[in-house]
C-alpha cells in the first residue's frame, strides 16, 4: 500500500490515516479498507487509486458499475443503509456491524459514529474474528474524533489529492 500524503492535515486527520494504514498492514487478509461518511462519500481509503476513482464517480454520472476499485465505498454505504433500514423495521436498535461471507472473500461493515461506516474487504483466507476485533479497535479510536469538521477536511484532502496529475509525488 502506498500511503497518501498527509502533509498539511490536522493531527486528527493524520492519526486517522495512520490508524487506517496500520489496520491494513497489520491484519492478514485485508485487501482494502474504506471509511465512508453518512451521506455515502469516501473519507479515507487504503488505496490511493481508489481515491481518484471515487472522485471520478462523484463527478461523472454513469448508469452502471465503475469497477472494483471504486465500488467499496458504494457497497459499504449501500449495505449500511440496508441494515439500518432493517433494524428500524425490526425495532432492534442501531446496527453495530454487518458481515457478508462469500466464496472468495468477505465484506465487513461497522458503524463508526454519526452514521459513518468502516468497510473492510477481506480475502477468503482472512480470520473473520481477527478482522472484526481490529475493526472494533479502529472504531473505538476513531469514532470520537470523526467530527463534521474532520469529515470535511478529509473530503477536501481526497479531492485535492486526486486532482494532482498522475505520477506526481505524494
Amino acid at each position: 500500500m502506498t500511503a497518501p500524503s498527509t502533509f498539511g492535515l490536522s493531527s486528527e486527520a493524520r492519526n486517522l490515516h495512520w490508524l487506517l494504514t496500520n489496520l491494513v498492514e497489520e491484519v492478514p487478509g485485508i485487501r482494502s479498507v474504506a471509511v465512508v461518511s453518512s451521506d455515502g462519500l469516501l473519507l479515507l481509503s487504503s488505496d490511493p487509486g481508489r481515491n481518484e476513482e471515487a472522485r471520478q464517480v462523484r463527478e461523472t454520472p454513469r448508469a452502471g458499475p465503475r469497477g472494483s476499485a471504486a465500488d467499496l465505498a458504494t457497497v459499504v454505504s449501500g449495505v449500511g443503509s440496508l441494515t439500518v433500514g432493517a433494524a428500524r423495521l425490526m425495532d432492534f436498535g442501531p446496527v453495530k456491524h454487518t458481515m457478508v461471507a462469500m466464496d472468495e472473500g468477505s465484506l465487513f461493515v461497522m458503524s463508526i459514529s454519526d452514521g459513518s461506516l468502516l468497510g473492510v474487504h477481506g480475502s477468503a483466507e482472512c480470520d473473520m474474528s481477527v478482522v472484526a476485533y481490529h475493526m472494533a479497535l479502529f472504531v473505538g479510536r476513531a469514532g470520537h474524533v470523526l467530527t463534521p469538521e474532520l469529515r470535511s477536511e478529509l473530503r477536501k484532502s481526497l479531492e485535492s489529492e486526486s486532482s494532482q496529475p498522475t505520477g506526481s509525488a505524494r
